[in-house]
């Protein structure tokens, strides 16, 4: 280990801060740092914007308008036509015409998509690998569920 993590860790608030807030603010700085670690072994080319839109629509499996990307994002209109157009021009989605009204057209992920997805998921093996080595698998299998429902109940609230 580094002598950073070893270092005795500052909390997430302040003393006195509600613990839900402490909660909060942990979950923001463990996003900021994931996200950096994410993206740097990502295939290159690929932003994690770009991966999540594919894993959304994979992990769902479901074909999204631009708006309910947008929506489910909690980006603008225009940022995720943007990802999307990205990923179109690299052959990861289609846009789709709706049947009953052709003026909707939904993304959906290529057999491309789903194949780069993929590869970028192996290509975090090292990344994964170092976790693995410096936190017992134990930590992630139980802390999981409550991530979890701490995510279903925040996707809730903004509804």
């Amino acid at each position: 280990m580094t002598e950073e993590m070893q270092a005795e860790p500052k909390p997430a608030g302040l003393d006195g801060d509600p613990v839900e807030f402490a909660v909060m603010t942990e979950i923001g700085i463990i996003s900021q740092l994931a996200e950096n670690l994410f993206q740097s072994h990502l295939p290159k080319g690929m932003t994690v914007a770009q991966f999540s839109v594919l894993n959304h629509l994979l992990r769902l499996e479901v074909q999204e308008t631009i708006s309910e990307l947008a929506s489910a994002m909690q980006v603008t209109q225009p940022t995720m036509s943007s990802t999307v157009r990205k990923l179109e021009d690299k052959g990861l989605v289609e846009l789709v015409h709706e049947q009953d009204d052709r003026r909707i057209r939904r993304v959906a992920v290529t057999a491309a998509g789903a194949g780069c997805r993929n590869n970028a998921v192996a290509s975090l093996a090292p990344m994964a690998e170092i976790l693995r080595q410096n936190m017992p698998p134990s930590i992630w299998r139980d802390i999981l569920p409550q991530l979890n429902e701490i995510r279903v109940f925040l996707d809730k609230m903004r509804d």
